[in-house]
């Protein structure tokens, strides 16, 4: 916020100590400069003083990005005081200074917001944190208030992310539940109870039969077809039910991508490419916000209902950020500080890993590897306690029905043999090659929708993409799952008691109990309808995931990418399995399948290992990955071979280009440094600056130490919108002496343009040196006139020397000409830097921003391209 007021004799002897000690003891008209906005100053004034001050500030407005709003009015004849405020800290108050009235005195202390994409000061957010943090120290012995207010401060960051557990739980459970529901809804409806979906249903009913994919079959839930009497087996009764499948199916899609096109454009995707944005320091205001929070938790079960080949597990990221965000407001230690926010939203991503998979541990090593940009030594406990919390949540609301939080359950514990290693390498080449196939075609889609019609019409393309989907899966019976039963089938183990036709094998020994120990056996007919199902499933997942990621819904690609990895792995189980039976013979299958022929090959194992392969290949995550997909399973007994998949899939993705975080990351432009790249050039800091000018003919937009009008910093502003601006000593000799930021100024000249101007005919009419002729101010009876005086005192405010008092921070980061690129990439990287300026001889030579370390980093991966 910012005010104006006239200096008056009621100020106190503290206003006069501190005026004393800001004015200098040179003549000259001068910037202030001093460090990051001092607000110890203010810590030395007396509580009556505070009281006055408070009483001298005005009603101010706020607008959405957070911009503070003036103003008031002066007394006449005095200086004008323009004070940024921190709501937190109070003000000084104003009072006169010794200059003439041609000098505009601005006096600044804090500014704790941020435009709208712009990008953080992280040195200067989290000295400001340790500034609060002193001061709430000091004042805790005051009274026991402060004291509250002191150990509140201190436990609500274990506060926060408590909350953000508990309902980044509730929404995952909430999420699960009414997606399988509604999912289900699709085909048919439970009689007794509409509410229960089709497992639901059947656990009452006695007698419950299963379909080819391990479907349920009862009384109890009833089909479209049964709903309206029509006869089972007629055609007319299969083709119904097709219809019904494909309306639900639009009608679902239909309704979420009206409401987030209309309501919220931020719900659509799956969010991690933004939060790794966002947390690299980066403001985007409304991304995380509550209607985008309310939209996407609704969308996402909408969204798998319909049957569209997306994920809800990838969105809860995105979810659970938004929870972090709101919750974060609660507290002036993370609401009112962008730096320690991120430590908020750190944990909080965590969380929606580990509430969409029940994997707490494989979500921290998630946020550690994949999203975290800023990651402290604390925020690591507080994350390992939030994905626990809402770990607890997801396992007490139970949403997969089976009475833990694993996704899909391994019951299984059979050894591997040691020859498998080759098909596991093998997968890992797939799920590296598809995941090269994947980000190529899907990021060539997308900027080809970007300059196409397509792209104008959102809600038609989710509309039609619907409508071929419904179409094409429908008649395929694994089609017809949803992703999550889908694999569950897949990653499973057959038992005597199964009979769907992926277990179709002609057992040669017989079975007795359903205990009892199942052997390899040559495949059945089941077995072989299965394999051209799935094979037939495999082309349309991969078909339809290219285009339906990026449409403008919510969409994940955590679980399509695992579903076509354990789609194929299962295929190459399958083989493998057979091979392995009707080659006992050979001496590297001899001494493991030669003695009992108890599962020599378990297919479910591959298609664990082969999501694991996928989804490496697409996200190029390693360790994380393998804790994951543990986690998810329940197999620590595999962790061998899916880290033997997940490295053979990072190689191989690497070698052909990065993966799909990054690669929407940089077709979005937003401004992300990444954090594990090496730069390729062999660059000083000096042929850097001159890289990045376009024109060096012109010069820098800079700010001069001994003050600038009203009208120069006006017209620099608007011919040179630049961030911030540097400030010199002199056009002759440019040494920089500190930095100004661009919405300060702004909010120091529309300051002078809103206040009333106190029209004075006498002072105005004696100035020793006039900018208007004396015939300008008189009318044709030779009084003065209105009009004359109004333009006037325009001309006078445009003259007069802004002296920006304690506007300028002089602690800017500063580099030579002869500093190599790497040091320069690694302060953005550490210190989190915004800009960095470049001298030559003590004289400013550049400046270097984030956004061209960004381009000269492209530049080099491009060139080392070529050379290849």
């Amino acid at each position: 916020m910012a005010f104006s007021t006239g200096g008056s004799s009621s100020s106190g002897n503290a206003n006069e100590r501190k005026l004393q000690r800001d004015i200098p003891t040179d003549s000259c008209v001068r910037l202030y400069l001093s460090p990051v906005p001092s607000v110890e100053g203010d810590e030395d004034e007396d509580v009556d003083d505070d009281h006055q001050s408070q009483a001298a500030l005005s009603i101010v407005e706020q607008d959405d990005s957070g911009e503070e709003v003036e103003l008031t009015s002066v007394t006449p004849g005095t200086a004008t005081t323009v004070t940024i405020v921190d709501t937190n800290h109070g003000v000084s108050n104003p009072s006169k200074t010794q200059y003439d009235e041609e000098v505009t005195d601005v006096t600044y202390v804090v500014r704790k917001h941020y435009e709208n994409f712009e990008t953080i000061d992280w040195l200067k957010d989290l000295m400001r944190n340790r500034i609060r943090h002193r001061n709430l120290r000091a004042q805790r012995r005051a009274s026991w208030r402060q004291r509250f207010i002191f150990w509140f401060d201190a436990w609500s960051g274990w506060i926060c992310v408590l909350l953000v557990g508990l309902s980044a739980g509730l929404v995952a459970g909430f999420v699960d539940i009414g997606a399988k529901w509604m999912s289900h809804w699709r085909t048919g409806v439970c009689t007794p109870a509409f509410w229960l979906n089709r497992e639901q249903c059947c656990w009452g009913s006695r007698e419950v039969e299963f379909d080819h994919v391990h479907s349920e079959l009862c009384e109890h839930w009833n089909t479209w077809s049964q709903i309206f009497d029509m006869n089972e087996l007629s055609v007319s009764a299969w083709f119904f039910r097709y219809f019904m499948f494909i309306f639900w199916s639009v009608i679902y899609s239909g309704f979420i991508v009206c409401l987030v096109v209309g309501s919220a454009p931020y719900a659509s995707g799956s969010g991690i490419p933004e939060i790794k944005t966002i947390l690299s320091g980066f403001i985007m205001y409304g991304y995380l916000g509550k209607w985008t929070f309310f939209i996407k938790s609704i969308g996402m079960i909408f969204v798998t209902s319909a049957g569209l080949i997306v994920g809800k597990e990838g969105p809860f990221v995105h979810i659970s950020c938004c929870c972090g965000n709101l919750f974060s407001k609660l507290f002036p230690k993370y609401g009112n500080n962008e730096a320690r926010k991120r430590e908020i939203l750190s944990a909080a991503a965590a969380t929606g890993v580990s509430v969409a998979f029940g994997a707490p541990i494989g979500g921290i090593l998630f946020g550690l590897e994949e999203i975290s940009y800023y990651f402290p030594y604390k925020t690591l406990w507080r994350t390992f306690f939030c994905c626990m919390i809402g770990a607890l949540v997801v396992r007490t609301i139970n949403p997969y029905g089976n009475g833990h939080e694993i996704q899909f359950p391994v019951e299984y514990n059979v050894p591997w043999a040691t020859f498998e290693v080759v098909p596991f390498i093998c997968l890992g080449i797939l799920g590296g090659l598809w995941g090269t196939l994947f980000i190529k075609t899907n990021i060539r889609w997308l900027k080809y929708k970007k300059t196409s019609r397509i792209g104008q019409y959102p809600r038609a393309e989710v509309v039609i993409l619907t409508l071929i989907t419904a179409f094409i899966c429908y008649p395929n019976l694994y089609l017809r799952l949803t992703m999550p039963e889908l694999i569950r089938r897949l990653v499973g183990q057959c038992r005597v008691d199964n009979h769907m036709d992926l277990c179709d094998y002609e057992r040669e020994k017989p079975t007795g109990t359903a205990t009892s120990k199942l052997y390899s056996a040559l495949a059945g007919p089941g077995i072989h309808r299965a394999i051209w199902q799935l094979f037939w499933a495999l082309i349309v997942q991969i078909t339809l995931v290219i285009f339906t990621i990026g449409t403008k819904i919510p969409s994940g690609l955590i679980v399509p990418s695992i579903s076509i990895g354990a789609i194929a792995g299962r295929l190459i189980g399958i083989i493998t399995e057979q091979i392995a039976y009707q080659n006992q013979h050979l001496a590297i299958l001899r001494h493991e399948c030669g003695v009992s022929n108890e599962h020599c090959v378990t297919p479910g194992l591959y298609a664990v290992v082969g999501a694991c392969a996928f989804l490496g290949g697409v996200s190029r995550m390693t360790v994380s990955l393998v804790v994951i997909m543990s986690e998810v399973t329940g197999g620590l007994s595999y962790i061998v071979p899916l880290m033997v998949t997940a490295l053979a899939a990072k190689w191989v993705g690497d070698a052909f280009g990065e993966g799909i975080y990054e690669e929407n990351v940089k077709l979005s432009g937003y401004p992300y440094l990444e954090n594990r790249e090496s730069f390729r050039f062999t660059l000083k800091a000096g042929e850097a600056v001159r890289a990045s000018r376009s024109d060096e003919t012109v010069p820098l937009a800079c700010i001069i130490q001994d003050g600038m009008t009203i009208a120069q910093i006006d017209r620099l502003l608007h011919r040179h919108p630049h961030s911030i601006y540097p400030v010199i000593i002199s056009e002759d000799f440019p040494c920089i002496v500190g930095q100004v930021q661009r919405r300060d100024l702004l909010a120091v000249l529309k300051s002078r343009k809103t206040q009333s101007p106190q029209i004075q005919s006498k002072p105005l009419l004696n100035r020793k040196y006039s900018v208007v002729s004396m015939s300008n101010l008189l009318n044709k009876s030779g009084q003065p006139s209105s009009l004359g005086m109004r333009r006037a005192s325009i001309a006078l405010q445009a003259s007069k020397i802004l002296k920006l008092h304690k506007l300028v921070d002089r602690a800017p980061i500063i580099v030579t000409d002869q500093t190599p690129m790497e040091a320069v990439v690694d302060m953005f990287r550490k210190l989190g830097c915004r800009q960095i300026f470049v001298t030559k001889n003590g004289r400013l030579h550049g400046i270097l921003t984030r956004k061209d370390i960004i381009r000269l980093m492209q530049e080099a991966n491009i060139s080392k391209k070529l050379e290849h």
